[in-house]
């Protein structure tokens, strides 16, 4: 039995858009258990990945991107990600090392200016830099704010990550176990499949239309028999031409889109799904409040 004590808290990821946060969870976790895409903006929730190590448990809190918000749904991303800065033990700050800082940086900066908790300066995509380069980047960031620790890492590949975990962890205070050893995620396993066939929206079709999607379960229930599970979901979109597009010639696209969510969550469930897949127009429901509430962004 150890004498050391048991650490444990909540680590929040943030950046812009596309930097990697979800990428990095999932590398962290060694498991998939959020949504990604070259897409910018495709995290909208805040989700929790609960990580335990022999001496304490992390749970890390994915984040939308923080990005000049304009619609109504994309200010509920903002200040999601905003509201997980407040009450966290420490924040991760997600940055790119082969782009330039843009003024979203600059942005998040000010808002850390508040921030009591420890910060972590996390640069990712080191495999697509110079070594040269990267610590000219190390340097400039270290100016801009008193990070506790900079940590350069390849979400990707593994890279840097063990190390980050590691400097997480030294910062967190004494705690209890939060969840369950057993568990990866406090996500329902709803709101997973819904994420699951949003995902594979995102990867499938047009550029203009997965921002326009919403997904919703609408039953999910083992059958009587046992071993199956019957699941029935809505993708919500906001114009007939994007219904079009999800539907495709002849049924092919949702039935492409059908195969591959029901296989991904058929492993991730670990048993047999029947999924069924509609389709249905909700005009203008990013922006509108009541229609996201009922979608789940409230």
């Amino acid at each position: 039995m150890s004498d050391k004590p048991f650490r444990s808290g909540f680590v929040s990821i943030i950046g812009r858009p596309n930097v990697g946060k979800s990428t990095l969870l999932n590398r962290i976790m060694g498991e998939k258990i959020v949504i990604t895409s070259d897409k910018p903006q495709t995290t909208r929730n805040r989700i929790q990945g609960i990580h335990n190590l022999p001496g304490g448990q992390i749970i890390f809190i994915d984040t939308p991107g923080i990005h000049p918000a304009k619609s109504k749904l994309n200010k509920y991303m903002v200040e999601t990600a905003l509201s997980a800065i407040r009450g966290v033990d420490a924040v991760l700050f997600l940055v790119e090392a082969d782009v330039p800082a843009k003024r979203e940086e600059s942005q998040i900066l000010d808002i850390l200016a508040g921030v009591k908790c420890p910060v972590i300066l996390v640069i990712n995509k080191i495999d697509k830099v110079a070594k040269e380069s990267l610590l000219a980047s190390i340097a400039a960031y270290a100016t801009c704010y008193p990070f506790k620790e900079i940590i350069p890492i390849s979400a990707i590949n593994g890279d840097g990550v063990e190390r980050l975990v590691d400097a997480v962890y030294s910062f967190l205070p004494e705690g209890p176990l939060y969840f369950p050893d057993d568990i990866l995620t406090d996500m329902p396993e709803r709101f997973i499949v819904a994420e699951i066939v949003r995902e594979k929206v995102f990867r499938l079709t047009r550029d203009e239309v997965p921002y326009s999607v919403a997904v919703v379960v609408d039953s999910f229930k083992e059958r009587e028999d046992g071993g199956l599970i019957s699941i029935s979901a809505t993708i919500n979109v906001e114009r007939d031409s994007q219904k079009g597009i999800i539907i495709g010639r002849k049924g092919e696209m949702l039935k492409k889109i059908g195969i591959e969510a029901r296989l991904e969550t058929e492993r991730l469930l670990g048993t047999r799904i029947f999924l069924e897949l509609f389709v249905r127009v909700r005009k203008g429901w990013s922006e509108n409040a009541q229609m996201m509430k009922e979608f789940g962004y409230e």
